[in-house]
C-alpha cells in the first residue's frame, strides 16, 4: 500500500503539471507559427518581376515608376500591398522598379529629382511624366490614382507635373533710378 501525499508534496505535484502543460502550449504555438507563411513580399522579388523601363516607355501604357532601396521601412510595409495592386493593375499598367541604390540609375533620379523613398513617378502612355508622389501611401491613395492613370484623368492624390514657361525678366539696368524704392536701380518696363 502506498502512502497519502503529503501537501507539500501535492503542490509540487500541481506546479510541474501546470508547467509541462504551459510548455506543451507554448511548444505547439511556437511549431505552428513557424509552419505559417508570412505575407511579407520582397522588393528584390518584385523588382525581378518588374517591366524594364525602356519596355514601358514604349509600349503605350500607362507607368507607375517606383523609385526603392531594400533597407527603406516604407519600401517594405508598401511591398505587399504594391504586390496585390500589381495583380489587379498589371495588364493595364506597367510597373517599374529602380532601386536608388544602384548607380544605373542615376540620371533617372536626376531627372525625376529623387530626393526621398519610396518615390512615385506618373507616365502616361506616351511616356511623358504626369505626377509623382513621395512617401508611403495607403492601397486605397495608389488604386485612385491608378484608376485616375487608366482613364487618362487628373490623379487626385498627387502633385502635377506639366509643361512650364521660362521666366522672362522684365527688368533692365538703368544706375540712378531711385524714383521706386524696390526698384534698386533697376526699372521696369
Amino acid at each position: 500500500m502506498s502512502e497519502p501525499l503529503s501537501e507539500p508534496m501535492i503542490s509540487k505535484r500541481i506546479r510541474n503539471g501546470v508547467i509541462a502543460v504551459a510548455a506543451l502550449i507554448l511548444s505547439v504555438t511556437l511549431f505552428l507559427g513557424l509552419q505559417t507563411q508570412t505575407s511579407s513580399v520582397s522588393l528584390a522579388a518584385q523588382a525581378e518581376k518588374a517591366i524594364s523601363i525602356d519596355l514601358a516607355l514604349s509600349n503605350q501604357k500607362p507607368t507607375l515608376m517606383e523609385f526603392y532601396a531594400d533597407w527603406c521601412t516604407s519600401c517594405q510595409a508598401m511591398a505587399g500591398d504594391l504586390s496585390e495592386i500589381k495583380k489587379g493593375y498589371g495588364n493595364k499598367v506597367n510597373f517599374v522598379m529602380l532601386n536608388v541604390d544602384n548607380t544605373k540609375w542615376l540620371p533617372e533620379m536626376l531627372r525625376y529629382r529623387v530626393d526621398g523613398i519610396p518615390h512615385f513617378v506618373f507616365l502616361d502612355s506616351q511616356g511623358s511624366e504626369i505626377a509623382q508622389t513621395i512617401g508611403e501611401q495607403p492601397r486605397s491613395v495608389m488604386e485612385a490614382d491608378l484608376d485616375a492613370l487608366i482613364a487618362d484623368l487628373p490623379l487626385p492624390y498627387t502633385y502635377s507635373t506639366g509643361e512650364i514657361s521660362e521666366l522672362e525678366s522684365q527688368i533692365t539696368s538703368q544706375s540712378g533710378n531711385q524714383d521706386d524704392p524696390r526698384a534698386h536701380g533697376a526699372q521696369v518696363q
